[in-house]
């Protein structure tokens, strides 16, 4: 942002402050001063009236000129079109260092010139705030310029610009009067702003409406001026617009944006005579185009603000107005407009038609309500004074218009505690008081009355802050904080945590961190979305509006990213907490693609598949106590999200911990991606369930007998249902089942499947033989043709 300390003088006393001495206190305060620059630059400048100009005797374009600096007349030679006898104009004598050159005295076609008729350009002026007219000749001076003068001082030049970086919490000093009140505190000096609330009752009866359809206007302040006169502004006004790089373009124009600049509020005006009627209303989900100041046909989306009159589209909300409505030479009556917009909006319509206004910067880092009253009351005070306002009738306004001040209460000694020192409570009263928060004691609390431009203030630590602000960041002694101090260490989460992370990167995975906040429509579908997902009340994008209530959504955005640039092979995951407002849930991500290594120092590799994902998770299980036993998979049809035939629901004892399996083939076109095999599970629960505690098993000396069975079952037959017949059938006997073929097909009848498995049988105290293994084998299909349908394949 930058600002004009000759400006800011205008409100607060600046005698004996130097800028680079209002730099470094503003910096030291928290608000960065990134550098500064005079508005022109030049030595031995002076101002010279131009008494003779002819042409150059061998030259068709130069003038040989005599000018008066007032202790001498010089000779100059001139390569302005526009140099005349009898103009003031500024004189750089023999000597003078301009930004590009230094001026001695020479001999031009064999004529001595001493000296410089300039143009602004040459002096340094930004050329944005420059006429085509002064881009090209030299500056030509008023009448009343006197002679051997400053003619930086004439011209306002001699100011010096802070360009200042707000951090986004103080969005207040984007208005000069809240900055004033800022370097008045520092320096303990007094402010005074114009007395513009005198003109709040000005106006006559009025027709004008005023309307919104549309939550992201929620104020709307409208006035009619009847008759004004369009002229050029006045010099200090166009001075001060120029300084901090604003183009001059006629009183009504100007007095908007200067209001802007002192109160940080948007104004637009629109030429009354240009509105179809006196009825504007904000809206959104229009369509069509608008056409702003600046020419450009703005397409516009479902979610951009428009502002309409009588149906047509007049401006692009927050952001610029329409051409069809711009104040010109013509211009007879005006309506004003203050309002306020979504900052999420303007911030995202600004970007998409690569638009960025004085007004959308303001709007997207969010106002003080009451601003855009005190913008209207100023304007009219403006108006009346530079533009012959007359016929002013009465404001109108949709939707609240002032809000009460905040009162926000902190106890002296948590000031000290927090700051690490001892401060006098007059001390802190004192700095209270210079921030205009008006601070009375109430039963040993200080309770300060916030004024509405502090957005930022609205606990006891922002008041804390501010003490530390002003005493100085430096100054604060280096102290420990005042806390109990425990004994340190992960807790039960922080573990659970750290082993999942360290099983997973053990299995070749690597791990991610996506974005916590996702926009609406990742909120709707996912594996068991929390409801009601929580919004942030001033988002700085619809993008990144809500609090993500699942992770696969989140996780999606990495997999495109991957696989677009051409990554096809690799393994993520995600482990984060889902919050809401009563419940906090941990939840691990997985995602799978391509192909995987297996051994990397033979290159040995192998596809992806439902069985390398399943892997993984009974590890992660395994591994934290729970026994392959107490996990169970359920067939997952319908889920959008993942394949009806190739996904499970995954349970431990009877807790659902979530889904497993192949990416819905829909899904997958729909982003773009190839085929991936995912799961999200909830491991909240493994804090919650008993895990079973490790038991010393001696090693068993006898033999494991292997027996392959082929058999033919119903196509909606799991294999896991199967697995548990298997062992409850034979006991203690089975130690494992194993299903190594699935089969579907030729000699396979329709509905029917075939499934190879391989059963492991093992006694504890003896080595099985023939016999016994055939009365359980026989007691296993028993098993399976009784409860599961199958039939032993021939």
């Amino acid at each position: 942002m930058k600002t004009s300390i000759k400006w800011l003088s205008h409100y607060v006393d600046l005698k004996g402050i130097s800028a680079n001495e209002i730099a470094d206190r503003l910096t030291l305060a928290g608000l960065e001063v990134e550098g500064s620059t005079s508005l022109a630059q030049g030595t031995q400048l002076v101002i010279g009236e131009v008494l003779t100009c002819v042409a150059h005797p061998d030259s068709d374009h130069l003038s040989k000129t005599t000018v008066n600096i007032g202790k001498e007349v010089l000779s100059i030679i001139c390569g302005a079109p526009n140099v005349k006898a009898g103009q003031k104009v500024i004189i750089a004598q023999n000597g003078s260092i301009l930004p590009q050159i230094t001026i001695k005295k020479t001999l031009i076609k064999g004529v001595e010139s001493n000296g410089m008729i300039c143009s602004l350009l040459e002096l340094g002026v930004d050329p944005k705030t420059l006429s085509d007219t002064q881009k090209e000749g030299i500056e030509v001076l008023g009448d009343d310029a006197v002679i051997g003068g400053d003619p930086l001082s004439y011209l306002g030049l001699d100011d010096v610009i802070l360009e200042i970086k707000l951090t986004p919490n103080r969005s207040d000093c984007n208005a000069l009067w809240s900055l004033a009140f800022e370097v008045g505190a520092l320096f303990d000096r007094k402010v005074k702003l114009p007395d513009y609330l005198s003109f709040e009752k000005i106006g006559g009866p009025t027709q004008l409406k005023v309307a919104s359809e549309t939550l992201k206007c929620p104020l709307f302040i409208g006035k009619k001026i009847g008759k004004l006169s369009v002229k050029p502004s006045p010099l200090w006004m166009r001075q001060a617009l120029n300084a901090v790089g604003i183009k001059s373009i006629n009183n009504v124009v100007d007095i908007s944006n200067y209001v802007m600049i002192e109160t940080g509020q948007p104004m637009h005006f629109y030429d009354a005579a240009k509105l179809a009627a006196l009825e504007i209303t904000v809206k959104d989900n229009q369509s069509g185009i608008v056409k702003t100041l600046d020419e450009s046909d703005i397409h516009l989306h479902k979610e951009d603000i428009v502002i309409t009159c009588n149906g047509k589209h007049i401006g692009l909300a927050g952001i610029m107005g329409g051409d069809d409505s711009k104040i010109d030479e013509n211009t007879h009556g005006i309506v004003i407009e203050a309002a306020q917009f979504a900052p999420y909006q303007i911030r995202h319509t600004s970007r998409r038609v690569n638009l960025m206004t004085e007004a959308s910067l303001r709007f997207q880092k969010g106002l003080d309500l009451n601003a855009a009253h005190k913008a209207v009351m100023r304007s009219v005070q403006l108006l009346i004074e530079l533009a012959d306002a007359k016929e002013i009738e009465s404001t109108v306004i949709y939707g609240t218009a002032e809000t009460e001040k905040r009162i926000v209460k902190v106890h002296p000694q948590h000031i000290n505690d927090l700051l690490g020192d001892v401060y006098p409570l007059e001390k802190d009263i004192e700095i209270f008081k210079a921030l205009g928060f008006n601070p009375i004691m109430e039963k040993e609390m200080i309770v300060c009355s916030i004024p509405t431009t502090r957005l930022d203030i609205e606990v006891a630590q922002d008041l804390i802050e501010e003490v530390g602000r002003f005493v100085g960041y430096g100054n604060l002694k280096g102290t420990l904080p005042a806390m109990a101090m425990t004994q340190g260490g992960y807790d039960e989460r922080q573990q659970l945590r750290n082993k999942i992370r360290s099983l997973c990167v053990g299995f070749g995975m690597n791990e991610i961190v996506t974005y916590t906040l996702v926009n609406k429509d990742k909120t709707v579908e996912g594996v068991s979305p929390l409801e009601n997902p929580l919004s942030l009340i001033s988002p700085l994008s619809d993008e990144r509006q809500y609090i993500r209530n699942n992770l696969l959504n989140s996780v999606f955005e990495t997999v495109v990213y991957n696989q677009s640039h051409k990554i096809k092979d690799f393994q993520i995951f995600e482990i984060s907490t889902l919050s809401h407002i009563d419940l906090c849930q941990e939840r691990i991500a997985l995602v799978q693609s391509g192909t995987i290594t297996i051994n990397r120092w033979q290159k040995e590799t192998r596809e992806a598949d439902f069985y390398s994902l399943k892997g993984i998770i009974e590890n992660i299980l395994s591994e934290n106590g729970y026994s392959l036993g107490r996990i169970r998979y359920e067939a997952v049809t319908d889920h959008p999200f993942f394949h009806p035939y190739q996904s499970v629901k995954v349970t431990l004892d009877k807790t659902v911990l979530g889904i497993m399996g192949r990416i819905h083939p829909l899904l997958a076109q729909k982003l773009g991606i190839d085929s991936i095999l995912m799961a999200e599970l909830n491991i909240e629960p493994l804090l919650k369930t008993k895990a079973a505690k490790i038991k010393y098993n001696s090693v068993v000396k006898v033999p494991v007998v292997l027996r392959d069975l082929a058999m033919v079952v119903s196509e909606e037959v799991s294999a896991s249902s199967i697995e548990k017949v298997i062992m409850e059938s034979a006991k203690s006997l089975v130690k494992s089942v194993e299903v190594f073929d699935v089969y579907t097909g030729e000699h396979i009848e329709k509905g029917k499947k075939s499934l190879a498995l391989s059963i492991a049988f093992q006694a504890a105290d003896h080595t099985l033989n023939e016999e016994e293994i055939q009365i359980h084998f026989a007691k296993i299909l028993e098993a399976l043709k009784t409860q599961c349908g199958a039939l032993l394949r021939s």
